[in-house]
C-alpha cells in the first residue's frame, strides 16, 4: 500500500471520529493504569463493570494496596485471570508508592518496571493518559493493520514498527484508538463488516463481505 492511500485511509478514520478515545472508565493517570492491567485478555465492557465497582471504594494506590489481594480479588473476580492480576496490581500499587510518591510514571522504563506491565500496557498508558504518539498493537489492530494491507507484519512488533514508520505525524497520537474501535466494530475478526466501512475502497482485504 503506498503513502498517498494510507493517508487517505487515515484521514477518513479522522473525519468520522475527531476526537478518538479509551472505552475504558477512568478518571486518573492511575486508574487508567490499573483498568489496563485488568484488560488483558478481558473485553472493555467486562473490565469496567469491574472497576465501577472498585474505583468508589478505592482508587488511589495507597487504597488499592490496603485491601490486600483477597480484598481486591471481590471485585475483579468476574474478570479473566484475576488471580494473578490481583497480585500484580497490589505490587505495582505498592511500587508505585515506593518509587514513586504514589505516581503514575510517565517513560516507557519505569512503566515496564511495573508487575504486570508489558510494552503494550506501557504504550496505552502512554498515549492515553500523557498524549504520548504511541501505537499499542493489540489483537485489533494486528489484524486491521494487517487486513487492509496499511501495516503487514507476522507479529504485533514488527506492524508496531511498520505503524510508527508509516503513519504521517499528524495522526500518530489518535491511530492506535482509530484502529481498535474499527477492528472493535467494523473489521470484526469473524466477518467484517466491509459493506459499511467506510474505507473498503482502499483496504486491500481480497474476501470483501456485503455486510
Amino acid at each position: 500500500m503506498n503513502a498517498e492511500k494510507r493517508y487517505e485511509i487515515f484521514s477518513r478514520l479522522r473525519a468520522n471520529n475527531p476526537r478518538p478515545t479509551t472505552e475504558l472508565n477512568y478518571s486518573s493517570s492511575f486508574e487508567l493504569l490499573i483498568a489496563v492491567i485488568l484488560s488483558a485478555q478481558a473485553t472493555d465492557v467486562g473490565v469496567n463493570k469491574a472497576t465501577d465497582k472498585l474505583y468508589p471504594v478505592a482508587n488511589t494506590p495507597q487504597e488499592i494496596y490496603d485491601l490486600g489481594v483477597e480484598g481486591l480479588k471481590t471485585y475483579i473476580k468476574t474478570i479473566g485471570l484475576f488471580n494473578s492480576k490481583a497480585e500484580n496490581v497490589i505490587k505495582t500499587c505498592r511500587m508505585l508508592l515506593d518509587r514513586h510518591n504514589g505516581e503514575v510514571p510517565q517513560t516507557r522504563e519505569a512503566l515496564e518496571a511495573l508487575p504486570g506491565v508489558g510494552r503494550k500496557t506501557a504504550n496505552v498508558v502512554l498515549n492515553t493518559a500523557f498524549g504520548q504518539p504511541t501505537i499499542a498493537v493489540d489483537t485489533h489492530i494486528f489484524r486491521v493493520s494487517n487486513r487492509t494491507g496499511i501495516a503487514k507484519g507476522k507479529n504485533v512488533d514488527e506492524v508496531e514498527k511498520k505503524l510508527i514508520r508509516n503513519v504521517p505525524k499528524e495522526f500518530k497520537l489518535d491511530i492506535h484508538h482509530w484502529l481498535i474501535l474499527h477492528g472493535r466494530y467494523t473489521c470484526i475478526a469473524r466477518k467484517p463488516r466491509c459493506g459499511s466501512c467506510i474505507i473498503e475502497d482502499l483496504c486491500d482485504f481480497k474476501e470483501k463481505t456485503e455486510i
